[in-house]
């Protein structure tokens, strides 16, 4: 994009800012304004008997640990012929923040986009000493779907939690129902059609049960459906808070400071949809720059449906897709970087 930016107006003064809204690239654009350096731990993956290196960052000074969920338990370790919502567990996510406290961490920001899982945070509950339990008192394998014979959640051998955990969402949807985590996301991560319904109930049962044993009701916390419903259990077993991951970002990186020195903000996505209105870098980038009467343009790599008006009815001053009638998806995701750099000088040309 900065390359486009300079085809078209060569002597332009363009800044470079990386941006994260919770899931992937959180840590990289994190560290260097934190202080923080990376580390590695090798963790339960989202599949049974898997094994991951999962990378972190933690700020000795500030004593402050970034953590991706999508590191641990994230799509990208799972092979696309093994993605099954209905089994995947984030058990190596509470690894990481015991690992985190470990090193002495007093506040962990935890990233939650980009998860396989759909298992209400089960997982990572059990690993900081949570017992999920069937009607006779055994523990539960782990997963979602196995939530479904949930009688009972035992959580007096619950770690201590002595850190402030700050959840970094890039969506507002519930736990369950039609906008929740399994109805929506599920069949991204591989939920067939015929399996979000019960998996769903699942993850109501469980929500039920915590508002009995654990005295709060997760099920309708906007935010508590990020990451297959790890948001939930970040506010139930971590007594954490959920906030917009573009916000925390934005924050650390000083973006108003910088917006102050700007004419014109570029910015872009895989593809302008409906979600990009649910807390999405796009989003948030829209909302400080109109505070700060910044124009805004955007270069996605498509439109989703209807988006076209609703794109300009955001804010945007102008956009353009890599996809379009002559360039089809294929192509624009093997020819991304060219592709990109054109759009770019092309919309900065109808700017001038």
């Amino acid at each position: 994009m900065a390359a486009g930016v300079h085809d078209a107006l060569p002597l332009a003064i363009v800044r470079l800012m990386p941006l994260a809204d919770g899931g992937e690239g959180l840590v990289d654009v994190l560290a260097q304004p934190l202080g923080a350096s990376l580390r590695r731990n090798t963790v339960q993956g989202p599949l049974a008997g898997q094994r991951v290196d999962a990378v972190w960052g933690f700020s000795e000074q500030r004593k402050t640990a970034v953590i991706e969920m999508a590191a641990a338990s994230g799509l990208g370790v799972v092979p696309l012929q093994k993605r099954d919502p209905r089994w995947t567990t984030t058990f190596g996510v509470g690894e990481l923040l015991l690992a985190a406290i470990g090193a002495g961490a007093a506040r962990i920001i935890l990233g939650l986009g980009g998860s396989a899982t759909n298992d209400a945070g089960a997982g990572m509950a059990e690993a900081l000493g949570v017992r999920f339990l069937d009607g006779c008192g055994n523990p539960l394998p782990r997963g979602g779907m196995p939530l479904s014979d949930l009688a009972r959640i035992d959580c007096k051998d619950l770690l201590p939690f002595g850190a402030e955990v700050i959840a970094a969402v890039d969506v507002q949807n519930p736990l369950t129902g039609p906008w929740g985590a399994t109805a929506v996301y599920g069949p991204q991560k591989g939920l067939r059609p015929e399996d979000v319904v019960p998996l769903d109930r699942a993850l109501d049962l469980f929500a039920r049960i915590a508002a009995r044993d654990c005295g709060s009701d997760p099920g309708r916390l906007p935010g508590a459906g990020a990451a297959g419903g790890l948001g939930a259990a970040v506010v139930l077993f971590c007594g954490g808070v959920l906030r917009p991951g573009i916000e925390i970002v934005m924050d650390a990186l000083r973006f108003d400071d910088h917006l102050r020195q700007t004419d014109l903000v570029l910015t872009g996505e895989g593809s302008l949809d409906v979600q990009t209105l649910q807390g999405k870098a796009v989003n948030g980038v829209l909302a400080h720059a109109r505070a700060a009467g910044v124009p805004v343009a955007a270069v996605a790599g498509m439109l989703g449906e209807g988006m076209g008006e609703a794109a300009r009815t955001l804010g945007l001053a102008d956009f353009d897709t890599l996809v379009n009638g002559d360039t089809s998806v294929e192509l624009a995701m093997r020819d991304a970087l060219a592709l990109l750099r054109v759009r770019t000088s092309s919309l900065i040309g109808r700017h001038l």
